[in-house]
């Protein structure tokens, strides 16, 4: 999949987060249940929050589009297009658009 600022997939997602009543889009980029890796595309319009998400491993957020801001582990992260942030702490975070944003959602599941 071959993903851009202003690509098909990533136009969809936008579209897709509008029509949500939670503001949200996503589709899996990579990896599935029993994988250690996971990636998931994400659309998300301002002020639309993915919160309480557990972290059982490392996280990152790759921002395609917009602006976010993540809180975890009393930390906040700003990130702006094409900056990297991570969730390192195993616990919840929270990620927020301030404005409509799409970014890819990396994790790395530990082993079991």
């Amino acid at each position: 999949m071959q993903i851009s600022a202003e690509g098909t997939v990533v136009e969809e997602l936008v579209r897709a987060a509008a029509e949500s009543s939670s503001g949200r889009a996503g589709r899996a980029v990579l990896g599935g249940h029993g994988g250690v890796l996971g990636q998931t595309l994400v659309a998300l319009n301002r002020g639309a929050v993915l919160d309480d998400n557990p972290n059982p491993g490392e996280t990152a957020f790759l921002v395609i589009r917009g602006r976010v801001r993540l809180s975890a582990g009393g930390d906040v992260q700003e990130g702006s297009p094409f900056e990297v942030i991570t969730v390192r702490e195993v616990g919840d975070y929270d990620l927020e658009a301030i404005e409509d944003a799409v970014v890819l959602l990396t994790v790395v599941r530990p082993f079991e």
